[in-house]
């Protein structure tokens, strides 16, 4: 029987009046050869764009107009209030050196073709030098890897720790390793360019064919420029970064970049040793022995050496563009050479094929995946009316095994901001979105620069579109520059509302990383409560989390306009877990410490009075 209940965001949904499954997991908390016994929280931050003070905000605006964000304006007051947010990692994005129109010739580094670089700051995704950092966040260009080294000892003594990318599947169409060390050969520089196809190629070639701009919008929106010409010189043309085989490809296609061979032939059939049945168990150094005697594509050589230089100066760690592009054997060699030389280094990859998630985490050796198309997906689909947040539980039940490996976000920057129009539509709806996030698992929980103070990314930068911060552009981000207040990282020019928003997140990030629960055991409550509790309404959200040392429920009303007030259930199983006799006990919300209630323990069942204001979340801690 299907019945219409309530809305949730001023939008009808219906409810199977069926009750969900039971969802009782227990959390895989065993400890991985990576493992933090505490809540990890990333900071992501766009590089470029972060400490750029200048609000002109000109579409398609030069560096000279719009400004841009250089390493030393990380300085010791902004990471100690990154650090105070309750960050412990910062992933500083868009570091290495990628195509951008700037002229940079003084010092040997040569333009690019405007035709092939998106925007005028250009993508972060397109990497023209593995073995340097982006001139444009230098304070002087030349010493730019020293300055980033910099930043990297800095960030370090405010004890926090930095995690770059790596693009493994494609690089810039123009790719020049001026910087390379001793001995290291350029990307393609020894291919054999008369064949598709070799193992040892590091590209894909169409031979005996010229590439071709494709048709589309006129770079830098019309803008003269010496090297726009409708043509690139590349000859033969090869695969375009998403495995485009034209020599001509689409305008919607990654044409800005080339595609790297890791041993695929063109049929899709693999050109490399396979792992062995059973290697889904095997530490990081039995896959690393495993590689030691085995001949390997020289694209996997390369990309090793990359990862090794960076950890050398002190890397601790990579997020991987567009990963399972890449064949998770590849994974297997890089992640343990990387885990030989830094057991503790933190391996993100950006993955969205559920059915790839364990592969890629047992097989691969990746620390943490993206849990964008399941738990994100589902809280976007709650907040705007959708979905019922009910099926959050059985997401959970469905990863027991891998929740710790599943990073949740919100916000990053290849998505809506969350406070934009087009997803929460306010900081304030998106509150209950960032406690269930960070909340709800073991798994590291990340934020994205600005996230914190309500940034809805409502600018026109030019290449890049409103609702998310351009990554292809020089542009200002208004709240979080209020939020920075040209220098003084104190917020001295926020609003009240986002003053108090960042507060929201500096509670509960700083729980989070504290509370022995939250890397414990999970429990729904949904099914004790849903379509039995009078007044548990269907944007109610309830579960509970629990350590030796710590008991936590935890309430979420994704309604905006609507309060709730309800007895809310504590099934008998959870009581004989926490070994709580009948009686009263006091919980108190641990994100204000303002709000108590009483647990009511009576033949072993518990019962708490709950009154929930619109987008309103608690941490009861017993």
């Amino acid at each position: 029987m299907i019945k219409k209940i309530t809305t949730v965001a001023g939008l009808s949904i219906l409810l199977l009046a069926t009750a969900c499954k039971t969802t009782i997991s227990k959390m895989n908390t065993e400890k991985k050869e990576t493992g933090s016994e505490k809540k990890i929280v990333v900071y992501q931050v766009f590089t470029r764009l972060f400490g750029n003070k200048n609000t002109t905000n000109k579409p398609w605006g030069t560096i000279e107009e719009n400004g841009v964000g250089k390493f030393n304006d990380f300085t010791d007051k902004a990471l100690k209030e990154i650090k105070d947010l309750g960050v412990t990692f910062i992933w500083y994005t868009g570091v290495p050196h990628h195509a951008l129109v700037q002229d940079y010739t003084s010092i040997g580094i040569s333009n690019d073709d405007p035709e092939v670089v998106k925007g005028r700051a250009g993508s972060p995704y397109a990497v023209k030098d593995y073995y340097n950092v982006n001139p444009d966040l230098a304070v002087h260009p030349a010493n730019r890897l020293q300055e980033f080294e910099s930043l990297i000892a800095r960030t370090h003594k405010a004890g926090m720790k930095v995690i770059i990318d790596i693009v493994p599947n494609h690089i810039a169409r123009k790719y020049e390793g001026k910087s390379n060390p001793k001995d290291i050969h350029d990307f393609g520089a020894d291919d054999d360019v008369s064949v598709e196809y070799s193992r040892d190629n590091n590209f894909y070639y169409i031979p005996n064919t010229s590439f071709e701009i494709p048709d589309g919008d006129l770079p830098l929106n019309g803008e003269k420029n010496p090297l726009i010409d409708g043509k690139f010189d590349e000859f033969p043309a090869k695969w375009t970064g998403n495995g485009s085989r034209k020599a001509k490809p689409d305008k919607n296609d990654w044409y800005e970049t080339v595609k790297v061979n890791y041993g695929i032939r063109p049929d899709g059939s693999k050109d490399f040793s396979e792992l062995p049945e059973g290697f889904e168990t095997k530490s990081y150094k039995q896959h690393f022995d495993f590689w030691a005697t085995k001949s390997v594509p020289n694209s996997w050589i390369k990309f090793r050496d990359i990862a090794l230089y960076w950890t050398a100066k002190g890397v601790d760690g990579f997020r991987y563009d567009m990963a399972e592009m890449v064949p998770y054997e590849f994974w297997s060699y890089l992640n343990s050479s990387i885990k030989m030389k830094n057991p503790n280094a933190f391996l993100l990859a950006e993955v969205y094929n559920p059915q790839e998630y364990r592969n890629y985490i047992h097989l691969g050796k990746m620390d943490y995946l993206y849990d964008k198309v399941e738990t994100y997906d589902k809280l976007k689909d709650v907040i705007q009316g959708k979905s019922y947040p009910d099926g959050l539980s059985d997401i959970q039940k469905n990863m027991t095994d891998i929740e710790h490996h599943m990073l949740k976000f919100l916000d990053n920057h290849d998505e809506q901001r969350l406070a934009s129009p087009e997803f929460a539509g306010t900081p304030e709806k998106g509150k209950p979105l960032m406690v269930v996030s960070t909340t709800i698992s073991t798994a590291p929980i990340m934020i994205y620069f600005g996230q914190e103070v309500g940034e809805a990314g409502n600018e026109n930068a030019g290449f890049g579109t409103h609702s998310r911060t351009s990554i292809f552009d020089y542009i200002g981000v208004p709240n979080h520059q209020q939020w920075m207040n040209e220098g003084k990282f104190d917020g001295g020019q926020l609003s009240k509302e986002d003053k108090d928003l960042r507060d929201f997140y500096k509670r509960l990030l700083n729980f989070s990383v504290n509370s022995s629960a939250l890397m414990g055991n999970f429990q729904e409550i949904q099914t004790a409560n849903r379509n039995i509790t009078s007044g548990y309404d269907i944007a109610i959200y309830a579960y509970t989390r629990w350590s030796d040392t710590e008991k936590l429920i935890i309430v979420t009303n994704f309604y905006s306009l609507a309060s709730s007030n309800f007895d809310l259930r504590i099934p008998a199983d959870i009581i004989r877990k926490w070994k709580l006799k009948d009686g009263v006990y006091t919980i108190t919300d641990q994100l204000y410490h303002e709000k108590k209630t009483q647990l009511r323990v009576e033949n072993g069942e518990g019962k708490a009075q709950i009154s929930i204001g619109p987008s309103e979340s608690f941490i009861f801690q017993l």
